[in-house]
């Protein structure tokens, strides 16, 4: 009598269905217990079963996929950094602009408020440039990049019309504060991730050339704003600077993409359990208390100057100059971090920021202040430049949406707090010395921390991390 033998069920939405082709970013090397090698070699054992072991002992020690083989350049590669880089010009270089309006509003439309509180504006624009994170960067590894690159583009560019027809704070709170900022996070969630994608050696260069547009943003929005004031007024500015957004925004669209195959389970929607990485949690809150204080400078060096007696058609320039300067600190930093790892050259380079950041209260001339601007500008565009890469090295390159975001989560925390606690202290002390204090000691504390996070990650001091 012939021996009957139960075949088990296969579950077809599963990657152990035997008719289903198993994507690449799904097959992990692994080396099969003793059981399933005696499984199969059983004669008796049903032929999907034994397929399966077979498939599985097949993939032991199999080589990289075509997939894993990042392509470290070419035209495609090097395309999609252009594009992050315009990406990053449109949003946060714009953002990184805040200083000027700062300064515009407080003198002129929204005079009589105080800086503290038309710092909110700008603090919850840095703040909502990487709260999306959270739900951006599980989006991007789920494989969506157009439709929310597309989406984000068009409030950003509507924001920005928008803007021009406020007048009162609430109105420039709701448009430029928090729908800009919104959009920005958006765009900046998905870029941050797309280097990653195409890049492994050469990333600290991709992420310095995508970071150099937040610089030249930085760096011509402010000359443009203040030049087009003058000319013709606040309202065309603003739309002036919407029509920038529009051209920026298309390159971006057309050239920006992600490279390797979305997961289809790559785990829950918000994946907490990344902080039990000890290093991952170090450095996440090393980057909460950078933003703390990082951006203080930039928000109030042209208010301060005045303060001093700086000529205000000069100072208004000091912020441009600052991002001018940010951008050779993000090209060399991110040359150098390709050899000697990011933490070897983001840690230094804060530390510089933070004893500058020290300094600026106390700089009363031209010179002076050109001169904190050139420094300040170069150790600090090094830090934001390459805020992303230690992320990125934590885990695989697949989930690395997953962690930027996590991590993104912490640093608005600091944004968004930052430079109002720096407006409040201004403003209860009367100056920016004590102001001064407080973001340098943030800043030194995010080095501390810096540290602590490389310790845990090489046992000691020395090493490339």
């Amino acid at each position: 009598m012939a021996r009957h033998t139960e075949h088990p069920a296969v579950d077809h939405d599963s990657s152990a269905s035997s008719t289903r082709t198993i994507p690449n970013d799904e097959i992990v090397p692994r080396t099969l217990d003793d059981g399933e090698k005696q499984a199969a070699q059983d004669p008796e054992m049903s032929d999907v079963a034994k397929d399966l072991a077979t498939a599985a002992e097949a993939v032991e020690g199999a080589p990289l996929d075509e997939f894993e083989e990042h392509p470290d350049g070419g035209l495609r590669a090097w395309l999609v950094v252009i594009g992050c880089a315009a990406g990053a010009c449109a949003t946060f270089g714009l953002v990184n602009a805040w200083g000027v309006f700062q300064a515009f509003y407080t003198t002129s439309i929204l005079k009589g408020t105080s800086p503290s509180t038309i710092a909110w504006i700008g603090s919850i624009q840095y703040a909502l440039v990487f709260i999306p994170g959270l739900v951006v960067g599980r989006i991007f590894d789920m494989g969506h990049v157009k439709l929310p690159l597309g989406l984000a583009s068009a409030l950003l560019v509507a924001a920005t019309f928008l803007t021009a027809q406020c007048t009162r704070y609430w109105q420039f709170l709701l448009c430029q504060g928090i729908a800009l900022g919104i959009a920005c996070g958006v765009i900046f969630g998905v870029i941050m991730g797309c280097p990653a994608h195409w890049f492994r050696r050469k990333l600290g260069l991709a992420l310095g050339i995508m970071a150099l547009g937040s610089s030249i943003g930085g760096t011509l929005y402010p000359i443009i704003v203040k030049n087009l004031m003058q000319k013709v007024g606040f309202q065309w500015t603003m739309r002036v600077l919407g029509f920038i957004e529009i051209g920026l925004l298309a390159v971006q669209f057309l050239t920006v993409e992600r490279r390797l195959p979305p997961r289809k389970r790559s785990g829950p929607f918000f994946d907490f359990t990344v902080f039990k990485s000890i290093p991952f949690s170090l450095y996440s809150f090393s980057s909460f208390l950078a933003f703390l204080g990082i951006y203080t400078v930039l928000t109030y060096i042209d208010v301060s100057a005045v303060s001093e007696g700086v000529p205000e058609n000069f100072a208004f320039y000091l912020l441009a100059i600052a991002n001018a300067c940010s951008a050779v600190g993000r090209i060399v930093g991110g040359t150098l971090s390709d050899y000697t790892g990011p933490l070897n050259i983001m840690t230094p380079a804060t530390f510089l920021a933070g004893i500058m950041t020290y300094i600026w209260p106390f700089a009363t001339s031209v010179g002076g202040n050109i001169g904190v601007a050139i420094v300040y500008g170069a150790s600090s565009g090094v830090y934001v430049s390459l805020l992303a890469a230690p992320t990125v090295h934590m885990g695989r390159t697949e989930d690395v949406g997953v962690r930027v975001g996590m991590s993104m989560t912490l640093v608005a925390l600091g944004a968004v707090a930052g430079p109002p606690i720096s407006g409040a202290i201004n403003a209860a002390t009367g100056g920016f010395k004590f102001t001064g204090v407080y973001a340098g000691t943030a800043v030194m504390a995010a080095v501390v921390f810096l540290i602590f996070t490389r310790i845990s990650i090489l046992g000691g001091l020395w090493g490339r991390c």
